[in-house]
């Protein structure tokens, strides 16, 4: 008896994926670990120094994590409401910290009370930073004011009321200790100079500001709003360089690595889009559960953390490329191994022994070896084949109709199972590759189950949808056949007039010819 032999699933090819250096590299990152916050993570710094701690500001808390713990080593809660922006200075020494209430407060990570509390700002302070020198804060608050603090002093220095929205992002220049930035939603980026009294640039974003970012350099600016990342060049007075619109929904958060050759932006539409700042093309992109609110990057560029609007902490560490190198050095086999059989020669009346392979079938291909059409069915509707694989689905209804039981298998189904058959058909009869085995299943459907059409309004919206479904093809069909008509005439015209002036050229030169040999 000849044995079973599974349903062939026919291949389609697909477009292959492009393989580069970044692809590698960004999927080094291995498979995430996920910690829950108390609310929405607003921002994620890590501290300069090593073993490289990072604060996490969410909900009234500011919680310090190590690099691989998942539990916080710190927690400073000393606040009456949301707490934002943690930062660290520099040093990893200290941590700034914004509230709704608009208070500043600074603190020592090595201690757990504020050093140091400004008060100044009438409404929640969501921007806060150091500047390079250390010994400043600048803030920007909902109140449309941006000032500048005195570490030593705890007092106030200076304060610009230049914005007319609130002030939600900010940044310091690491190479000028009197420079510091600040994004509003009133769609503009400030740069502001703490030894004037006003302004020095201002540069329209066009959206709303979400985020803020400076290049080492100090010379290029990006700024983030609405779908839009935008390079502007500072020491050009603000000269837009490029903008970049490859997310979907609102950018919320940048990042630059290490060595500022990538840039990432998080976004509203669940996804990391990561950028070369060469061509600024997106070279990776990362896709998550929800909408991202803050993203950072580790200083040796080793772990990626995304904050997330439902307070998931989402944390992808990098193996060492020295770990990386050990792993692959496997233990070679022993010399006898490879000399084991090496000058042996096979002979004539030699029999090869052939260890005959297991055949694990699948469940459809188990109900199709015992006869059960039904079933078998069943099976490749189940939603995890129909939705992700559905070739197997197409066939298996391919198989069962090469058998002639597919009328029978169709046959005998409640209300529910004709919907998700009729669905199924509808959506994928429009596929080339499908058409041909679903326009039979179509067609033995209508015929079965044209007796009890009226009787389920369910049923018949979708023999509707199908019938919708079909006349849009036929009527793209006809649209395309008129093309092509067009097109084939437009080619024979062209032909026809290529012909003509070939035919021209040559009576031409045959007439230069004459003329000459009747002058001679």
């Amino acid at each position: 008896m000849a044995s079973y032999k599974p349903v062939v699933i026919p291949v389609v090819p697909k477009l292959g994926e492009k393989i580069t250096q970044d692809t590698l590299y960004w999927r080094g990152f291995k498979t995430p670990v996920q910690i829950k916050e108390f609310g929405s993570i607003n921002k994620i710094d890590f501290s300069p120094v090593p073993p490289y701690n990072y604060a996490v500001t969410a909900s009234s808390r500011i919680h310090i994590y190590g690099r691989y713990s998942q539990e916080p080593v710190k927690t400073f809660s000393r606040f009456r409401d949301a707490a934002y922006c943690a930062t660290y200075r520099d040093d990893g020494k200290l941590l700034v910290a914004g509230s709704e209430e608009g208070s500043i407060r600074l603190f020592d990570i090595s201690g757990r009370a504020p050093l140091r509390q400004f008060d100044g700002h009438t409404k929640a302070a969501h921007v806060v930073g150091f500047l390079s020198d250390k010994y400043r804060v600048f803030s920007g608050g909902d109140d449309y004011s941006s000032r500048l603090w005195d570490i030593p002093s705890a007092t106030e220095i200076v304060s610009y009321s230049e914005h007319n929205d609130y002030v939600r992002c900010g940044c310091a220049s690491k190479l000028n200790g009197d420079v510091f930035i600040t994004g509003s939603y009133d769609h503009t980026v400030k740069v502001f100079d703490a030894r004037t009294k006003r302004s020095v640039m201002t540069i329209e974003h066009g959206h709303p500001v979400e985020s803020v970012l400076l290049f080492p350099s100090g010379g290029l600016l990006v700024s983030a709003g609405g779908r839009y990342v935008k390079v502007w060049d500072v020491l050009k007075g603000g000269q837009l360089l490029v903008s970049l619109k490859n997310h979907h929904k609102t950018v919320t958060c940048l990042c630059l690595n290490s060595s500022g050759q990538r840039l990432l932006s998080g976004s509203l539409d669940r996804h990391v889009k990561i950028y070369s700042t060469a061509s600024y093309k997106v070279v990776h992109s990362f896709n998550y559960a929800t909408s991202i609110l803050s993203l950072a990057l580790s200083p040796e560029d080793e772990t990626i953390i995304v904050g997330m609007t439902n307070g998931v902490l989402n944390v992808k560490h990098r193996k060492p490329e020295e770990s990386k190198e050990k792993s692959q050095k496997k233990r070679q086999p022993a010399y006898r191994t490879y000399v084991k059989g090496r000058n042996y020669m096979p002979k004539q009346e030699d029999f090869f022994v052939s260890k005959p392979g297991r055949c694990i079938l699948r469940k459809y291909d188990k109900l199709l070896k015992s006869f059960q059409s039904s079933k078998a069915l069943d099976a490749v509707l189940e939603p995890h084949i129909r939705l992700y694989s559905p070739e197997v689905t197409v066939a298996v209804m391919q198989e069962l109709n090469r058998r002639g039981t597919l009328r029978s298998a169709l046959a005998g189904r409640d209300e529910k199972q004709i919907s998700l058959l009729l669905t199924f058909v509808t959506r994928r009869v429009i596929e080339p590759r499908f058409t041909p085995v679903l326009i039979t299943v179509a067609d033995m459907i209508t015929d079965i189950y044209q007796p009890v059409v009226g009787q389920s309004a369910l049923v018949d919206k979708q023999f509707l949808r199908l019938q919708e479904a079909i006349g849009r093809e036929i009527d793209y069909q006809e649209e395309l056949l008129e093309v092509l008509g067009m097109m084939d005439a437009l080619f024979a015209t062209l032909t026809e007039k290529r012909a003509t002036s070939l035919e021209e050229n040559k009576s031409n030169g045959l007439t230069k010819t004459l003329d000459q040999d009747l002058s001679i």
